[in-house]
């Protein structure tokens, strides 16, 4: 007895010992976990015992940990590197002389042929630039790498690479430098972010090299510079010629975004070396939370591009449609928002009751039989609180196999709502919008038949299903529609202002082209991306924010290339101020989540409109000094302008900064409302804007009018009413002022300002919000 007592009586501490110890290491670990953090160092103050930044960034790392390794230097982004640090070790390098700011890593999210017609491209060779211009024009795009073996990367009929072009094409696996060519000049890829928090690159899913694994980046590369690729579709859809904004023009790919996300140090190190290598446009399908400025690296990276002169191209989101849903809106980052096209991919559902409505669906394969299939409400078919989502498993076989199953959009990818119907048994799945998707019809390539159906409709399904004894339906997919009206709608997915950052610039800036948009692909996964999918194409349709930045990122390549000497500031001006906002019928741009006409705050200046854009008679320039004003103007310390800007800028005490007088091509508007303001409700209040208007085409007057869009109650006046230019590249400033007594109906009201001189149009839109 005493030696089982025993016995027991050891097996017990030692269970105590292996607990205390694994506590114990457990706590040791935890002290010693090291996240990733970019460190912005003092350029001018380092120390005359250092001849050399990285020797000094080396000894000023060790002296807050003896192991951490740098894993990237910075030239212009910041000046400074990228380390594995402990919470602690952070602490101590920050309050080390000469450190600016020690931030965080963070991780990014993608925003993810009839296209050039839509956009008059087509029938508009003679307005546009020379292809030699074009052709010294190299964009950017940093994202999931590309596929280099796509026809849209021939580089047939282009004459030699820029001489200013300074990259190259990084080998690593699955790549090698006779992959780029005169149409690709460069691949890069930057892992060492993505590496240090998730381990090493798994080889077996994805390539450590600029090869494109994900399909996200030659999407997007192609979309903005692919060349003319004729009999291009997929699966026989959108056929035709394909060929992305700018064909001559060259592209460059920075691989920042792995299967595991997008991590803010890589995207430094690849906005860096583009800066270096010498692109002209900076291509970014990529978005975050908002924060201010000088903490955001994104905004400080594409700061440091636009200071050496390169247009930044960015996603606005795929939040919407709620208000103030926007990523990237720096005043000199071009915010895209996503439009339709005038094409779209029928699918005809007929309910048993006889009743037919219409749905889209890029589905290629066996149809459906043309007989009627019984149809189940997946909320009836799962023994899940959200069943009716179509998540994984949540589906009971017994309740689906053989059926058409309605699932509801939302908490999962589209196209896996369809994979978890096939592989429970199902024999098609029709998706139902909910309030918050309207109308949209975003078409999938789904991997059984099955169809979207907008929201109106959907609520008469569902109403069907549940008052039936023997709901059936019947789906007919019918192929290409083209030229279809109204187009182009604003998406229902495309993120919306105001600008919760700084409500005075107004975003996003410009709408373009973003649902169904045919564009390469990658050869390693199919068209869903989803494992389970083991088709390959070269084409392929998706939709989001992540393919309407693409089509700016080429428009503005094309007007770089007939303008070379514009700024980046001056391109956006052009492409905003020549946008339109209204159908040929004179009708507003619709917004396809509620039907009703579209605000500012949805599609910013307009939709583009390339070939106006090359002849805009009149921009708002912007340069470094105007950004610094900005900064001044929300009230930056020196130490803080110091951190987005890279350079010692004090603001003049003796000058009045205000956001309202930045040089934006653009209005947004805070009134205050009686209460706010004082004197009682039938006061008038005034605010006033001013801009600076450049001449860039032939002399010529100008005269201004405001067009009132809805009852805003706010007197707009323009002084002076009327600008004269005698030559190239005059300036001309103004005064808006906006006066008011009463806020009006509503939340926020709009307006437009535009400037003619009988052929040329630049236009501005009012956003005004009541606070």
């Amino acid at each position: 007895m005493k030696t089982l007592q025993t016995i027991i009586l050891l097996l017990l501490l030692t269970a105590f010992f292996c607990i205390t110890n694994t506590k114990a290491e457990q706590k040791k670990t935890h002290r010693q976990a090291k996240n990733t953090y970019i460190i912005h160092m003092d350029k001018s103050t380092m120390p005359s015992t250092f001849s050399d930044h990285l020797n000094w960034f080396d000894s000023s790392l060790k002296s807050a940990s003896a192991t951490a390794e740098i894993l990237y230097t910075y030239k212009h982004v910041v000046h400074g590197f990228s380390t594995r640090l402990t919470p602690q070790e952070a602490e101590t390098l920050a309050n080390r002389p000469g450190i600016l700011s020690v931030t965080p890593e963070l991780r990014y999210n993608l925003h993810t042929t009839r296209t050039p017609q839509f956009l008059g491209l087509d029938k508009s060779t003679t307005l546009l630039p020379a292809s030699q211009q074009q052709s010294q024009v190299i964009i950017g795009v940093l994202d999931t790498g590309v596929w280099p073996e796509l026809k849209s990367l021939d580089d047939t009929g282009l004459g030699p690479v820029p001489a200013t072009w300074k990259g190259e094409c990084e080998v690593g696996s699955n790549m090698n430098s006779s992959h780029c060519n005169r149409k690709l000049v460069g691949a890069r890829f930057f892992s060492k972010g993505y590496e240090s928090a998730l381990g090493p690159v798994d080889l077996s899913t994805e390539s450590k090299s600029a090869r494109d694994d994900e399909g996200h980046g030659s999407h997007t590369l192609t979309t903005a510079a692919g060349s003319v690729v004729p009999e291009a579709s997929f699966y026989g859809l959108a056929s035709g010629t394909a060929r992305g904004m700018a064909p001559q023009a060259r592209v460059a790919v920075y691989k920042v975004c792995w299967l595991g996300g997008c991590f803010s140090s890589d995207i430094a190190a690849g906005i860096d070396k583009a800066i270096e290598d010498g692109v002209n446009v900076l291509s970014m399908s990529i978005g975050g939370s908002l924060m201010e400025y000088y903490r955001d690296i994104i905004a400080i990276g594409t700061f440091s591009a636009t200071s050496h002169g390169i247009l930044v191209s960015m996603s606005a989101g795929n939040g919407g449609p709620s208000s103030s849903t926007l990523s990237n809106v720096a005043p000199w980052i071009t915010t895209v928002g996503a439009g339709t096209l005038d094409r779209d991919f029928p699918a005809y559902i007929t309910l048993g009751n006889g009743k037919t409505y219409t749905g889209a669906s890029l589905y290629s394969g066996k149809p459906l039989p043309d007989s009627p299939l019984p149809l189940v409400y997946a909320g009836d078919a799962s023994n899940s609180s959200v069943g009716y989502l179509c998540l994984q498993d949540s589906l009971i076989p017994e309740k689906v196999s053989g059926k058409i199953v309605i699932c509801e959009r939302g908490g999962n990818p589209r196209v896996e709502k369809g994979l978890v119907v096939k592989l429970a048994g199902g024999a098609g799945m029709i998706l139902a919008n909910n309030e918050a998707y309207g109308e949209e019809l975003v078409a999938d390539p789904h991997l059984l038949p099955a169809a979207s159906l907008g929201q109106k409709s959907s609520q008469i399904l569902k109403s069907y299903v549940s008052s039936s004894v023997n709901p059936t339906a019947k789906i007919a997919f019918v192929g290409t529609h083209l030229e279809v009206q109204p187009s182009p709608v604003v998406a229902a997915f495309s993120s919306r202002g105001p600008n919760a950052l700084t409500p005075k610039i107004l975003k996003p800036d410009l709408l373009a082209p973003g649902v169904n948009i045919l564009a390469g692909w990658t050869g390693a996964v199919g068209p869903t991306g989803l494992t389970a999918d083991d088709r390959h194409v070269s084409f392929n349709i998706i939709s989001g924010t992540s393919m309407s930045c693409p089509h700016v990122s080429g428009l503005a390549a094309i007007v770089k290339g007939a303008h070379p000497q514009w700024s980046p500031a001056a391109i956006r001006s052009a492409l905003m101020t020549t946008a339109y906002t209204s159908y040929k019928n004179g009708a507003a741009i619709e917004d396809v989540a509620t039907g009703q006409p579209a605000t500012p705050f949805d599609y910013g200046a307009g939709h583009v409109n390339p070939v106006a854009a090359l002849d805009p008679g009149l921009v708002y320039d912007a340069d470094v000094e105007d950004y610094l004003g900005f900064f001044c103007a929300l009230n930056y310390t020196s130490f803080q302008i110091k951190l987005a800007a890279r350079r010692d800028f004090t603001c003049d005490p003796k000058k009045e900064y205000r956001v309202e007088d930045f040089n934006y091509p653009s209005f947004a508007v805070a009134l205050e409302t009686a209460s706010g303001i004082g004197g009682g409700s039938d006061a008038p209040h005034t605010v006033k804007y001013s801009r600076v208007l450049t001449n860039v085409g032939a002399p010529g007057t100008y005269k201004a009018s405001v067009v009132p869009l809805g009852d805003s109650n706010v007197k707009i006046v323009v002084e002076p009413g009327t600008l004269s230019f005698a030559q190239e590249y005059e300036k001309k400033s103004y005064t808006v002022s906006f006066t008011y007594t009463s806020k009006p109906s509503g939340t926020s009201s709009f307006a437009r300002l535009e400037w003619t001189d009988g052929k040329h149009r630049v236009a501005s839109p009012i956003a005004f919000s009541w606070t």
